[in-house]
């Protein structure tokens, strides 16, 4: 096994996470980017994303793991993971340009028995159309959380391959890769793996949006969702892993793309997807469940007020603001001014003319109108509601998830706001 030499090509989120757990294993891997100064950055400790213990598991792996921008290094692989993030538009359609670069970069440089497995998201008979030898040419299904892919990369609940001949023994270098990871391998054809992965965040799309509907009546009705929640677990229909938190539209780009993915099939070979189509309306709606508030505390007059808002990316634990709903409360509400803050976004591409950055959430909170909680990192949640409330001009606390420990007997004079519950309004 220690022979064993594993490429990966592409040097964002996919590929740096994949990359470092494979050394972790104690395998010789090579990291590979044609972007030099990505290489370069990342061997001086500056990494392009941010994820728990990765910094600290590559550190772990200076022997075992080898970053570089020379595709010659590729040479020396038993296997090479093509392994870019795939981008998206703002819309969700993909590109596959970069995808498509590495793996004929993969395929010059690879050595003459060695596997090419396509790792990253792509659509359905996209592996089948790759210029390359079908008995060494596979697609592996990722399923790496954003926040916790390290964890997911190293401990998977299974592997799922795309074959040419899912009947024919995966080769042996294939195989001993595999075993490092000690979980069920499931073989399947390139266009049923290709789906695999596009149904499973379809499945997880359907209960978020379930989920976010039925809290939204919760609101309404009287009802707290927290208290639904535990009936659902313990039902083995659908069980305690299940997506049951409710939260403000899907973000990140990943189920977006998979839902114009399967909307652009559906069209292609005429077949139904208006549920599909009602997921992608109901994350638009739900996006704007913050700044509806803030117009109906203002009579639906324009709202002229200062907002303070913790969390711009749109998970914890990560970067990235894609979709994220912190941006759409942003744009929606062009009158007011915000100040914000996230221990991981301290810029933004898209310009606001009436956003600050703080450098700290108590800074960002001073003298605010509204606290908006739209990302729930897990320092938020040790902060005391009540000194929150004395450095506010107002008691209107916007907090999806639930970060705060408010009850009206600790904090009667807040106005505050949670998914699935009635407000708790002060008298």
């Amino acid at each position: 096994m220690s022979s064993l030499t594993v490429g990966y090509a592409g040097m964002t989120h996919l590929g740096i996470v994949s990359g470092t757990v494979t050394a972790l294993k104690g395998l010789k891997t090579i990291c590979f980017d044609d972007n030099v100064e990505l290489i370069a950055d990342i061997k001086n400790g500056k990494l392009p994303i941010a994820e728990p213990q990765l910094q600290e598991t590559i550190a772990l792996n200076s022997s075992s793991q080898v970053f570089t921008s020379d595709p010659s290094d590729l040479k020396s692989c038993d296997i090479i993971f093509v392994s870019p993030d795939v981008s998206t538009d703002d819309q969700g359609n993909s590109s596959l340009d970069n995808v498509n670069s590495l793996a004929n970069i993969a395929i010059s440089h690879i050595k003459k028995d060695a596997i090419l497995v396509i790792l990253c998201q792509v659509p359905p008979g996209f592996t089948r159309q790759i210029s390359f030898k079908k008995a060494q040419l596979y697609y592996q299904v990722e399923t790496l959380i954003f926040g916790n892919a390290i964890e997911r990369a190293t401990s998977p609940e299974r592997i799922i391959i795309g074959c040419d001949e899912p009947t024919v023994d995966l080769p042996k270098s294939y195989n001993s890769f595999l075993e490092c990871f000690k979980c069920p391998i499931l073989k399947i054809k390139y266009e049923s793996a290709e789906l695999s992965k596009i149904a499973i965040n379809l499945c997880l799309t359907s209960s978020i949006t379930v989920t976010n509907v039925l809290s939204e009546i919760c609101e309404k009705i009287g009802a707290d969702w927290g208290e639904i929640m535990p009936a659902l677990q313990l039902d083995k229909r659908i069980g305690k892993f299940s997506y049951l938190s409710p939260g403000l539209g899907l973000s990140g780009g990943n189920l977006e793309r998979d839902l114009v993915t399967v909307i652009k099939l559906a069209k292609e070979h005429q077949t139904n997807v208006d549920v599909i189509k009602s997921f992608i309306d109901d994350s638009d709606y739900r996006k704007q469940w913050a700044s509806k508030i803030v117009h109906s505390l203002t009579s639906n007059t324009s709202p002229k007020l200062s907002i303070c808002i913790w969390g711009l990316a749109y998970k914890k634990n990560t970067h990235s603001i894609k979709n994220s709903a912190s941006i759409a409360t942003i744009s929606a509400l062009k009158e007011c001014s915000f100040r914000v803050y996230d221990p991981a976004v301290k810029s933004l591409d898209q310009e606001f003319q009436n956003l600050v950055f703080s450098e700290t959430a108590f800074e960002a909170l001073d003298n605010a109108d509204i606290l908006m909680v739209l990302t729930p990192w897990d320092e938020f949640a040790s902060f005391d509601i009540k000194e929150i409330h004395e450095r506010m001009n107002s008691g209107v606390i916007i907090d999806p998830y639930k970060m705060l420990n408010h009850n009206t007997d600790s904090s009667p004079d807040i106005d505050y706001y949670t998914i699935g519950v009635c407000k708790y309004k002060k008298e």
